[in-house]
This record gives C-alpha cells, sequence and structure tokens, in this order.
C-alpha cells in the first residue's frame, strides 16, 4: 500500500470545498441551503481520538518489544495493517467531508448576521476541524506502523548491474 500523500489529503479538501462552495451557493440561489449537522464535528472528533489511541497503543507494544520487556504484547501484523488501512480510507474520507463543509461555511460567512446561518457556520468550522484532527491522527498512525527501511530493497546496499 501507498504512503498517504498530504498533497493528496490537501487536493481532495479544496476540489471538495470549492465543489460545496459553489453547490451552496447554487442552492441558495433555490432559497434553501443544505444543514450543516451539529453530529458532524462530534463523528470526525470521536474517528480521530479512534485513530490516535490505536497508534498509542501500537507505538508502546512496539517501545516495550524493541526493549525487551518482560510479558511484552507483540503488535500483530494483520492488525497493524488493517489499523493503517483504517487510517488510509478515515484520511481521504474526512478530507472530502471537511472540504465540504469547508465550502459551506465560507459560503455561510456572507450571512453570519442570520443566528441559524450562524450556529450553521460554526458547526461547519468544528466539522473542518475534526477533520483536520482525523487526517493528522491518520497520518500519525501510518508513521507509528511503517516498517523501517531494508538496504536490499531500495538499492543502497546492491552491487551495479553490469
Amino acid at each position: 500500500m501507498r504512503e498517504l500523500r498530504i498533497r493528496l489529503l490537501v487536493g481532495v479538501f479544496v476540489v471538495a470545498g470549492v465543489l460545496s462552495w459553489a453547490g451552496a451557493r447554487l442552492w441558495n440561489s433555490i432559497g434553501t441551503l443544505p444543514s450543516v449537522p451539529l453530529a458532524a464535528p462530534i463523528v470526525l472528533a470521536l474517528i480521530a481520538v479512534i485513530l490516535l489511541a490505536t497508534a498509542l497503543s501500537i507505538r508502546a507494544r512496539l517501545k516495550a518489544q524493541r526493549e525487551r520487556q518482560p510479558g511484552a504484547k507483540g503488535v500483530d501484523p494483520l492488525m497493524a495493517a488493517r489499523a493503517v488501512v483504517f487510517g488510509h480510507a478515515s484520511a481521504l474520507v474526512a478530507a472530502l467531508v471537511a472540504g465540504m463543509y469547508g465550502g459551506t461555511g465560507v459560503f455561510l460567512l456572507e450571512s453570519l448576521d442570520i443566528p441559524a446561518r450562524r450556529d450553521q457556520a460554526i458547526y461547519a468550522g468544528f466539522s473542518v476541524l475534526a477533520g483536520i484532527a482525523v487526517m493528522a491522527a491518520a497520518i500519525f498512525l501510518e508513521r507509528v506502523c511503517k516498517l523501517p527501511e531494508d538496504d536490499e530493497h531500495n538499492g543502497a546496499g546492491a552491487a551495479p548491474a553490469a
């Protein structure tokens, strides 16, 4: 599996934000605007906490294993791979969702004098922050589970081809 790229996450975030902003403008011209649910930042924050807890748990187990502590629990490679895949998928979805709410929130900044829209803008802002937290936790989890580079496979120790 390829490493999670920050440029990809930023690209998804920006494209989703621009499309969401344009969609919110179009939707508003009809007379309504879809709401930002209060649960959005809560769910994203919960996913970020789960990813961070998983990363810290795996890091502690790997440290105990490296230091050969008695009774240290090892890390199942399949469990670590599943955690990385979950983090990778969560980061991509969080970039998309945070971009959508970010675009909607930018549109809502034009009408902060209306209390309902001000609340929606606040929910959108918290959703963006929680989405960024999910992406950061996923990148941290991926770095924790990354295997050390192998000299035989990256060509550093290989003899030149004749």
